[in-house]
C-alpha cells in the first residue's frame, strides 16, 4: 500500500533532497521536495504528509522549528530528522520533541528506506494479519487502530509504534536503548523519551483496566497482563 503514502522531503541541499525524492518514488512512494521551512510548511498544509523527512540545518527557519509548527495544530505527523552532523544534543532535542529518528548525511538510501518502512508500518508487509493481542488489548497494524476493552484509543504515531513494540514483545523485558532503537531508530538516545512516552501509553490505557504495561528498575519495561 506504499503507492498511497505521502512522503514530504525537506532540504536545503537540491542534490540530496531530489535522490532522497527520487529513491522514494522508486519504492512507490509519493515524495514531494522541497527547500527550505517555510516552503515545507506551505505543502503540508496544502497536501498533508504521511511522513516528513526534515533536514535540522535549514536556512532561516531550522527544522526543529519546522517540526514544532507542523504539529502546532494538533495534526503530530511522524518526522524524520537528517542531519550532516551526528551531534548528540541534536538528537536529544529531536527525540525529546517526539520525532521518529535520524538519518545522518551523507544518507545511505537503503537506511533510509528501512527506516522509512519502520515509521510507516503500511509501507510494508503485516505480519500474520497485522493485528496483534495482548487479553482485552488489540492493535491492527493494517488499519492502524488499537482498542481496548471495546474502546478505542486515539495514539500519536509514535505511541502506536511504541505500544505495537511492547505487544511483538509481551512478556519480555525491553531495555530503553533497545527500545529507542526498535521505535526511535537510535538505540544512543535519550532514556527520558522512553519514559515520558510510556507514561503517555499508561495513561490512555490504565482506566480501562488492569495495568498491562510494567517497570523492571533497573532493567526497562514489559507489556502482560
Amino acid at each position: 500500500m506504499s503507492e498511497s503514502l505521502r512522503v514530504l522531503v525537506v532540504d536545503d541541499e537540491a542534490d540530496i533532497r531530489d535522490l532522497i525524492a527520487v529513491a522514494l518514488r522508486s519504492h512507490g512512494f509519493d515524495a514531494v521536495a522541497v527547500g527550505t521551512g517555510e516552503e515545507a510548511l506551505h505543502e503540508a498544509r496544502l497536501r498533508p504528509p504521511d511522513l516528513v523527512l526534515l533536514d535540522v540545518l535549514l536556512p532561516g527557519m531550522d527544522g526543529f522549528e519546522v517540526c514544532r509548527r507542523l504539529w502546532a495544530d494538533g495534526d503530530r505527523v511522524p518526522v524524520i530528522f537528517l542531519t550532516a552532523r551526528d551531534i548528540p544534543s541534536n538528537t536529544v532535542t529531536g527525540l525529546t520533541l517526539g520525532g521518529d529518528g535520524h538519518v545522518t548525511k551523507p544518507v545511505s538510501t537503503e537506511a533510509l528506506l528501512a527506516r522509512v518502512r519502520a515509521v510507516l508500518p503500511r509501507a510494508a508487509p503485516p505480519a500474520d494479519d497485522g493485528v496483534l493481542r495482548v487479553s482485552d488489548l488489540e492493535l491492527d497494524a493494517t488499519r492502524r487502530t488499537v482498542r481496548r476493552a471495546g474502546a478505542d484509543l486515539d495514539l500519536s504515531p509514535t505511541e502506536f509504534r511504541l505500544l505495537a513494540c511492547l505487544m511483538r514483545n509481551s512478556g519480555r523485558v525491553l531495555s530503553r536503548p533497545q527500545i529507542l532503537e526498535s521505535v526511535w531508530g537510535n538505540g544512543e538516545g535519550n532514556p527520558q523519551v522512553v519514559e515520558t512516552y510510556i507514561s503517555y501509553l499508561r495513561r490512555k490505557l490504565d482506566p480501562l483496566g488492569e495495568p498491562l504495561i510494567h517497570t523492571r528498575r533497573g532493567v526497562g519495561y514489559t507489556l502482560h497482563p
